[in-house]
């Protein structure tokens, strides 16, 4: 068996969308797994839709999540690759000069013309499109699909190969990159079968080997159709900003079209690597399920030792709150977090005084504020406030609650009050009294 070489092939347009980063773990497991190389290629030839500094997000993401590549390619820099490629296809029949690019050559390849009229003009000069014959088949077996897929050529448009300005379409890029790095197996989203067809005519007509091809399933939004970003964030940026960790992103995606032999949940990238296997790919389209990645995230988030979670909270929140408070509150909160933002949300009152809604109050507010007040003055305990005084203990509480951190959901109030110190306890409640 030849050495198995796998690639992950981003454009640098837009932020990289989950859909992206299942097709980057799948493929850098695949190589892994049978100890193959992994190669990141940046595919940056549309340079009219290229944004700055994405090429740098797409390699510190990787890093993220501790995706290694073996080796590095830029497309922008293989110029010379593709127009020889091109231009081959040209002097042996296989492609042809078209001066009328923009009228009907579709970015998928496929037009209302599907045969240009400029294929029989002999022009010299302009963008190369392919030349596609009628009357034949067109095949490949698609090692995820597990079944051989075939189109009739008559239903194939001519693509454009080269642009007039030099620069290749995918068509003919991701062909000649693909035999030059030696790829061995290509993964790629189902949104791209229609272009396979002109793709195994190029491999065909430049007389390349054609790699194992391999389309993965479509991730659906919860309420019907494609995953999309219009729907919420989606980019893997956006949900790192939402305070998901790496761990649980890298699970939530791996399990999205792919299953272990055994239904374990929970993987470390080395785990994965190690139970990875092709068959595992499932064919039904996945759901992407905003719960189960809660669950993912709070399972790790508890998996965390303090110190651990306290570095990555006081990162996630750009220094904003110090580590030693950080560290004291954490104890209260962990086994309630889903995310590493909702640390600010349950524990925000400890370093801002938040607005009290005395709506939310019980109408003995006034009373159990006093008696706390007192209580705390004096250094009593506040669990005998109640008793002594014929309160409820729940409403007691409960408008303590309410008056020293603006909710009715927080950590245990005893303790927090005891992080957060008699003095400015005794003046929230005064505060709320006034």
């Amino acid at each position: 068996m030849d050495k198995i070489r796998t690639r992950f092939a981003p454009s640098p347009t837009g932020s990289m969308h989950i859909g992206n980063l299942r097709t980057a773990f799948y493929a850098y497991a695949l190589a892994k797994r049978n100890n193959g190389d992994f190669i990141l290629r940046i595919e940056d030839t549309d340079k009219k839709r290229e944004k700055e500094g994405r090429v740098d997000e797409i390699k510190k993401l990787l890093e993220i999540f501790n995706i290694k590549w073996d080796e590095y390619y830029i497309q922008s820099q293989r110029l010379g690759l593709y127009k020889k490629a091109a231009e081959k296809l040209v002097s042996e029949g296989h492609a042809f000069y078209c001066d009328c690019q923009a009228k009907n050559a579709k970015e998928d390849g496929f037009s209302k013309e599907l045969r240009d009229p400029c294929r029989d003009k002999n022009l010299k000069v302009g963008a190369i499109k392919l030349k596609v014959s009628d009357n034949e088949k067109v095949s490949f077996k698609d090692f995820v699909l597990g079944k051989e897929v075939s189109w009739d050529t008559n239903i194939v448009g001519e693509a454009t190969l080269l642009k007039s300005d030099g620069f290749p379409t995918y068509h003919l890029a991701v062909v000649v990159d693909d035999n030059d790095m030696e790829i061995s197996h290509v993964l790629r989203g189902h949104d791209w079968m229609p272009s396979t067809p002109i793709h195994l005519l190029v491999y065909k007509y430049l007389g390349f080997k054609v790699p194992e091809i391999g389309h993965l399933t479509d991730i659906l939004d919860p309420d019907g159709g494609k995953l999309s970003k219009r729907k919420g964030s989606v980019s893997v940026e956006g949900l790192l900003k939402e305070g998901y960790i790496p761990e649980a992103l890298l699970n939530f995606v791996i399990l999205l079209g792919w299953a272990p032999k055994d239904n374990k949940e929970l993987f470390t990238l080395d785990e994965f690597v190690k139970a990875f296997d092709s068959a595992g790919f499932q064919k039904a389209n996945p759901v992407f399920n905003k719960k189960k990645l809660d669950w993912f995230n709070g399972q790790y988030i508890r998996q965390s030792q303090i110190s651990d979670l306290r570095s990555q909270i006081f990162k996630f929140f750009d220094g904003k709150y110090s580590e030693e408070q950080i560290g004291k509150i954490l104890p209260l909160v962990h086994d309630r977090l889903k995310t590493l933002k909702e640390f600010e949300t349950l524990a925000g009152f400890f370093f801002e005084e938040r607005q009290v809604d005395k709506n939310l109050l019980g109408k003995h507010y006034k009373e159990h504020l006093s008696k706390a007040v007192k209580a705390l003055e004096k250094g009593d305990l506040l669990d005998k406030v109640p008793e002594e005084n014929s309160f409820k203990v729940g409403d007691f509480f409960m408008d303590l609650r309410i008056s020293i951190t603006g909710s009715k959901f927080t950590p245990p109030i005893n303790e927090s009050i005891g992080i957060l110190g008699k003095e400015e306890s005794i003046a929230r409640l005064k505060k709320v009294l006034l």
